[in-house]
């Protein structure tokens, strides 16, 4: 997901070195039908952007899940929130 999100974020000309963003994710794991299951994944992105990016940013995170192949095969079965902080570079 995060390599979906950095390929966009790139695509708009946003520098996503390791110094510049990064993520941490949580998740939740439950017994289902006394199964244990992946049932929530959080991810909380961190980007150091100008300013006058955010929007950018924003529009970025409304549209890389549809594109990357890893929350595609798990959505419907994993609930998948994310989020991002933006700070000054």
């Amino acid at each position: 997901m995060m390599g979906t999100l950095a390929t966009v974020l790139a695509k708009k000309k946003i520098r996503t070195f390791k110094d510049r963003f990064w993520a941490t994710v949580t998740g939740d794991i439950e017994s289902v039908r006394g199964v244990l299951k992946i049932t929530r994944i959080r991810v909380h992105y961190f980007i150091k952007v100008a300013k006058e990016r955010h929007g950018d940013v924003d529009q970025a995170m409304g549209e890389y899940l549809v594109k990357c192949p890893a929350a595609q095969s798990v959505i419907g079965c994993i609930d998948i929130t994310d989020t991002i902080t933006m700070s000054a570079p």
